[in-house]
């Protein structure tokens, strides 16, 4: 299969020269270049192979690197594992969470402990490729600062691909970002782009959409997927429910978050109007023909219109107090650069 590189609709052409080639330049000569991120639960066949491959393709880079493997609440040997190779390996790290939080907990702490001014997340079941983490860099370098992974052929059950296709057609169509594969787990981003990111739930299936409604570009391209050689997904149709509710949640705190009125008022008014017209038309009935309206469904289907059109532009209200007063002690946007009045291009 021919590979090809997606770059997303929205994101604008190449950026010229308004950063430096690397995401930080200001960050300290020691800290490594590249940080592998890598959440993990009962993988113990997986690690030791994983670890060789990553070894032989970062090397192979010439750039400092790091591994931080982290651990999220493994009952297997994974942990032993781990620890091992961080004794035989210096580029190895290793944060080990007291029981099972989540991938979106471990990846969110993985960010927050990786020292690279480029950050690559990526399974511990060997379905992902190293192979593919120069073409990473090299989308990054094209003036992207997330490029996502798009497994085009999967070697997954169809209890696993089913779910990720409808939840991938749901995201973009509320998200505005059209990605192929919002759920793959390999992606590289500039440091940058994740610093302020805060992940709970099943959020991490949205750090695409988070990054991209904070004003950076996004990429896509294809990578491959390998089957599973040992142990079992962790994933299914029972997390669909969950992202979903996490798709609401990131809908409301992105394209809504500065204008919560938008979102309940317009839908407030909407279900008010419907049961307004529909208490005037029984009240036409009433005063002009002399109907009985009292056992009408209709009349209790008006006023309970009312009344939920009226909560929503209340919920609205009340959301865009809270959003005022939030306003007053932090910005409600993202800056990319400041030039002084005077100051030199460098």
């Amino acid at each position: 299969m021919a590979r090809q590189d997606l770059e997303n609709p929205q994101a604008p052409a190449k950026r010229g020269q308004d950063r430096d080639a690397t995401p930080q330049g200001d960050a300290d000569a020691n800290d490594p270049r590249i940080s592998i991120v890598i959440p993990l639960l009962n993988e113990q066949e997986s690690l030791p192979e994983l670890h060789r491959q990553l070894s032989r393709v970062l090397g192979g880079l010439g750039r400092p690197y790091e591994i931080l493997f982290v651990n999220d609440g493994s009952n297997d040997q994974s942990a032993a594992i781990i620890n091992r190779l961080c004794i035989e390996d210096e580029h190895v790290g290793a944060i080990h969470f007291r029981r099972n939080f989540g991938k979106a907990a471990a990846l969110d702490a993985g960010f927050r402990h990786a020292r690279g001014q480029v950050i690559i997340t990526m399974d511990a079941d060997l379905q992902d490729e190293p192979e593919e983490i120069p073409r990473f860099l090299e989308k990054l370098n094209d003036g992207f600062d997330l490029v996502s992974g798009w497994k085009q052929v999967r070697n997954d059950p169809l209890d696993k691909t089913l779910p990720s296709k409808v939840f991938n057609y749901l995201v973009g169509r509320v998200s505005g970002l059209r990605l192929n594969d919002f759920n793959c787990g390999f992606k590289a981003y500039r440091a940058e782009t994740v610093r302020d990111l805060r992940l709970y739930g099943e959020m991490h299936r949205f750090v695409p959409v988070l990054v991209f409604w904070n004003g950076f570009r996004v990429a896509e391209i294809t990578v491959q997927h390998h089957a599973r050689r040992f142990g079992k997904s962790k994933y299914g149709f029972e997390r669909m429910a969950k992202g979903f509710f996490d798709l609401m949640t990131v809908t409301l705190n992105t394209r809504y978050r500065a204008r919560p009125l938008h979102l309940f008022g317009v839908s407030g008014m909407v279900l008010g109007a419907g049961g307004f017209f529909s208490l005037l038309y029984l009240t036409v009935l009433k005063l002009f023909f002399g109907q009985p309206i009292g056992t009408r469904p209709l009349l209790f289907l008006g006023l309970l219109l009312v009344m939920v059109g009226v909560q929503f532009v209340s919920t609205g209200l009340l959301g865009e107090m809270v959003v005022r007063t939030q306003q007053a002690g932090s910005p409600n946007y993202v800056i990319r650069t400041v030039r002084t009045p005077g100051e030199k291009t460098p």
